[in-house]
């Protein structure tokens, strides 16, 4: 499968290109991003084609991966799914229902795989627990801390990011959390509850479809020392824990190739796909109505 590159950001530099670069089965070709000089840096430290027109990168490969904002990559993932690219997306998928339903529909009608890439759903360890969990019937609730020291660390290569600045922890680790919880306990049916904390830090209670509740706290601007993620589960089984994962966000995106080559070959969607980040953009999306005041 040839794939193209949309970004050129520090998540394209760190994660994507170095995960398509070493994937077996992807034809890396080539880098486009809206800075041209950036584009051609890191298409040449990868030996591939730095392209200037996004059109001309859809017609020369099978798929694209999109590390861009989610605002640039919904409108882009609509482009290139019409194009007929498979789609290896970012999280969350974007920043309004209308633009993720977008996404979704453009899939859809153009017959492509999508894959979002949820870092925690593609390492090992954790998928293998939520597969497990998922089939454990009685779980009374759930609580998620996903608490990130992007905004209070030294050096931190997001913290510029005005995406994240502007969304803060709900729309960047929210999408994690959620990624862990809704596949065991349920799709959520509402979001009874959303509160300010420190920071861009938020808390959220969620009703879910099984009867269940969860709690979800979020953060980007927790102490260095502070910072982590924990998902608790409680239930008639007992109590369990999210294990730690020694994945590394390069072996999990590549895991994630593997994902989008299976859907594509298969044309069996992937739990992660296009249709699953649209649920939780609602989430998310109602969770910050609440959050500006909204009913």
């Amino acid at each position: 499968m040839r794939i193209g590159l949309l970004g050129t950001g520090p998540w394209a530099q760190m994660a994507y290109a170095p995960a398509l670069s070493r994937h077996r089965e992807l034809d890396f070709v080539g880098v486009w991003g809206r800075r041209t000089a950036a584009a051609k840096e890191l298409a040449d430290s990868y030996g591939v084609r730095a392209y200037d027109d996004v059109d001309t990168l859809f017609a020369d490969v099978d798929a694209v991966a999109v590390a861009l904002p989610p605002a640039v990559q919904a409108d882009l993932a609509v482009r290139a799914a019409r194009a007929g690219c498979h789609l290896l997306l970012d999280k969350p998928l974007a920043l309004t229902v209308q633009e993720g339903r977008a996404v979704v529909e453009a899939v859809e009608e153009a017959g492509v795989a999508s894959v979002v890439f949820f870092t925690a759903r593609f390492q090992s360890e954790t998928e293998a627990w939520i597969t497990e969990q998922a089939v454990v019937d009685g779980w009374f609730t759930g609580r998620a801390q996903w608490l990130g020291a992007v905004f209070s660390g030294d050096g931190n290569p997001f913290a510029a990011s005005p995406w994240r600045r502007e969304k803060g922890a709900l729309w960047d680790v929210g999408p994690h959390a959620l990624s862990v919880l809704l596949p065991i306990l349920g799709d959520a049916r509402r979001v009874t509850a959303a509160a300010h904390g420190p920071g861009d830090t938020v808390h959220l209670v969620l009703e879910h479809v099984s009867g269940a509740s969860s709690t979800l706290t979020l953060s980007l601007t927790a102490p260095p020392a502070a910072a982590g993620a924990t998902v608790e589960l409680r239930g008639a089984a007992g109590v369990t824990l999210l294990p730690e994962s020694a994945d590394s966000a390069v072996s999990a995106l590549i895991r994630a190739g593997d994902a989008l080559l299976a859907a594509s070959g298969t044309g069996r969607a992937h739990a992660c796909d296009a249709a699953f980040g649209l649920k939780v953009t609602e989430v998310l999306a109602a969770a910050e109505a609440l959050l500006n005041g909204g009913a």
